[in-house]
């Protein structure tokens, strides 16, 4: 059936996919001599560490329904997570709900919210598409903005507030005053502050990301917070869709109850797996350090090349530009087989930059340099 009327009009209000301008550019790229060097997505490439695979094993026989909240045990262990490894002693489990990864409730979250026409969604000026996508198909107003000042008047009008970070694509982390300014202004106006911090574990410096949720940037409340993670990027979990969302237990009891009637449940073995990889800091630990060593041999070839890279203290990207438009920089790789992401896939702040990933193999990544040197 072709879609009519108000679901015609507001598939006519996405923007196209980004990733399809990208393919005469990895066609160029595949044509190299040694194959291309993909640096386009984040796509963990190593294997899933074999304590959450034998977990999922363990849980195959699975003939009932899961539960939506999540089990207990769930639940419990992100919370012990969050005190362990986020600085936030006291989150409440019943603040807990898993979903079907984080890109699924970072794009529905304002319609869960019910968020619709007047109402504005406030994210990044360079951020990931999902966030503006989640605004259009709630049909509220997408506005990007680096600031409470730029939001101006409209400020009334906002219900949402995304943060990102480490953000996706630049590694630009937002420090406490940052994070706590954005909780202050958003409570002042009634707004949700939503965090999408899935490259939190994935630090370059001495210091820790903080979360939405630390005491030090919220008060000691949750109250209109909720904070996004995945374990797709520490865990090498992307195929399992594993992640969660956590804060304000009645923000979370409000999207548990509409998650229940629209059947978005994570599956009972991934819901384990879960469990056992919050609770195993070892394999996180020993996957960082992998990408560690990536990431000091694209920088140094990227450096060494005349590129400058700018933020990328965190997370699994270089925000690198050459000072010229994006896809002349993704020409220039692609004609020495690498295929990256141009920044205005991020918006038009971005448009002088490129996304270069750090997941790829051992391997390829040692070919980006060969290929650059």
């Amino acid at each position: 059936m072709i879609p009519t009327g108000a679901n015609s009009a507001r598939l006519a209000a996405l923007p196209d996919f980004p990733w399809n301008r990208l393919a005469p550019y990895g066609e160029r790229a595949r044509a190299h001599p040694g194959g291309i060097v993909d640096l386009s997505v984040g796509t963990p490439v190593d294997p899933t560490p074999s304590v959450v695979a034998d977990a999922l094993r363990g849980a195959a026989n699975a003939p009932g329904y899961p539960q939506t909240y999540g089990t207990p045990a769930l639940r419990e262990a992100v919370s012990g997570w969050f005190a362990r490894r986020r600085g936030v002693p006291a989150l409440d489990p019943d603040g807990v709900l898993p979903t079907v990864g984080s890109k699924e409730l970072v794009a529905w979250l304002p319609t869960l919210l019910g968020l619709g026409p007047g109402d504005d969604v406030v994210f990044p000026t360079v951020a990931y598409p999902t966030y503006d996508v989640g605004a259009r198909l709630a049909g509220a107003n997408p506005v990007p903005a680096d600031g409470t000042v730029s939001v101006g008047p409209a400020a009334g009008r906002v219900k949402l507030v995304w943060v990102n970070s480490p953000s996706n694509p630049t590694g630009r982390v937002l420090g406490v005053d940052h994070l706590r300014k954005v909780v202050s202004w958003a409570r002042s106006i009634g707004a949700v502050v939503a965090s999408d911090e899935c490259y939190a574990e994935l630090s370059w410096t001495a210091q820790p990301v903080p979360s939405i949720l630390d005491p030090e940037v919220c008060g000691g409340s949750h109250e209109g917070l909720l904070a996004v993670y995945s374990l797709s990027k520490q865990s090498n979990l992307a195929g399992y869709r594993a992640a969660f969302v956590a804060g304000d237990v009645a923000l979370v009891r409000s999207l548990l109850e509409l998650r229940k009637h629209a059947g978005m449940i994570v599956p009972w073995p991934v819901q384990e797996a879960l469990r056992v990889a919050l609770s195993d800091d070892e394999h996180v630990a020993a996957q960082r350090e992998l990408y560690r060593a990536r990431r000091e041999v694209a920088r140094k070839a990227l450096t060494g090349a005349g590129f400058r890279i700018d933020h990328s203290d965190a997370g699994l990207y270089l925000w690198s530009t050459r000072d010229e438009p994006a896809l002349d920089t993704v020409a220039w790789l692609a004609e020495r087989g690498v295929l990256v992401a141009p920044g205005d896939f991020y918006g038009t702040a971005g448009a002088r930059h490129v996304r270069v990933a750090l997941t790829a193999t051992d391997e390829r990544i040692h070919a980006l340099a060969s290929r650059l040197s």
